[in-house]
């Protein structure tokens, strides 16, 4: 499909990095993936990270002002109610340790959507979860929201594994929305060790049992992260592609966009969608390159304009150490017209 639209860059701006710490907060090491969505009047990011005093990845969360609109400066990371200077960890691993403590918790995606054994609204983070390795194999569960304690609680179980031979037995990056009675969720299969990345997707009546898996992308696309809104009449998605090999990286890799007409639900068949648009590439902007994770939203103030959270990379200056790299997170705003 050909959308005729065009697409003006107009801000980059960098929203966390290590090097200029984290505000009040002194006990965070790195804050990557965010996932950011509108709860009760509010905008929330989700974030993962590595914190000080904590075993492997945790998730965490920042906020901006109530009743403040959604933009790139302003984001505060929660703290501990009784520290503010310490990081307040989005939910204890009191169930979920055997599959997501050692390994830690990576890429959290907020989504929204229908339990029908409950007959009711929930809210979920997907994340990813390694039992044993930093580095996978990885499993996809979640988080939930439970009102009456007024907390995030850790499940016993994931509830996606990798099964098909193409998946080569880690799956992980979700990104998940609630659409026309189902959950759907696009997803890395393979592992950046290995430099075999396959975009997967399934969709499930309850977000547990998942079917329909098939694979989106090929490993030679290097497709990490599939994310998609609901916009208008249709939906749009940002996807990047990543270089995670030897030598420099080729220049399709970066984020890209793309916009379907479908009313009901996104297609994961890349058909439904407009002929995709470069937006970022792997160049060297100083506080990042090879961006990837993006979260895509519509500017709350102007319908053309788009927000898209992303993190980034750079290496530490005059480091040479088994990971001299700092991750950052930033917001690239763009229009369409």
């Amino acid at each position: 499909m050909n959308s005729g639209a065009r697409v003006k860059i107009l801000t980059e701006t960098k929203i966390f990095d290590p090097a200029d710490g984290f505000g009040a907060i002194k006990d965070a090491v790195q804050v990557t993936d965010a996932s950011v969505a509108k709860r009760d009047g509010r905008w929330w990011m989700f974030l993962a990270g590595r914190v000080h005093g904590h075993e492997a990845i945790q998730l965490l969360s920042a906020r901006l002002p109530q009743g403040a609109p959604l933009w790139a400066a302003g984001w505060v990371i929660d703290a501990e109610s009784n520290d503010a200077t310490r990081t307040a960890m989005l939910a204890g691993q009191t169930r979920s340790a055997p599959w997501d403590l050692k390994g830690g918790r990576h890429c959290p995606a907020y989504a929204r959507g229908w339990d029908p054994a409950r007959d009711a609204w929930v809210e979920r983070v997907y994340y990813a979860g390694g039992a044993e390795n930093l580095m996978g194999p990885y499993t996809i569960g979640y988080l939930e929201w439970d009102a009456e304690s007024n907390r995030w609680e850790d499940q016993a179980e994931s509830v996606f594994a990798a099964r098909e031979e193409w998946e080569r037995g880690s799956v992980y990056e979700p990104n998940v929305v609630w659409a026309d009675g189902k959950w759907r969720m696009w997803y890395v299969a393979g592992s950046n060790a290995a430099d075999y990345l396959a975009q997967g997707y399934a969709e499930s009546d309850n977000g547990c049992e998942w079917t329909d898996r098939r694979m989106v992308f090929a490993p030679e696309m290097k497709v990490f992260d599939f994310n998609v809104a609901h916009v208008g009449d249709g939906w749009e998605a940002i996807f990047s592609r990543v270089h995670v090999g030897a030598g420099p990286a080729p220049a399709e890799t970066g984020l890209w966009w793309c916009r379907s007409d479908r009313s009901v639900a996104p297609s994961p068949d890349m058909h439904a969608w407009s002929e995709p648009i470069q937006l970022l590439t792997a160049e060297d902007r100083g506080w990042h390159s090879g961006p990837w994770r993006p979260s895509l939203h519509v500017a709350e103030n102007d319908p053309a304009r788009r927000l898209v959270f992303f993190d980034g990379i750079y290496k530490k200056p005059g480091e040479a150490g088994p990971f001299p790299f700092n991750f950052t997170l930033g917001c690239l705003e763009f229009g369409v017209q």
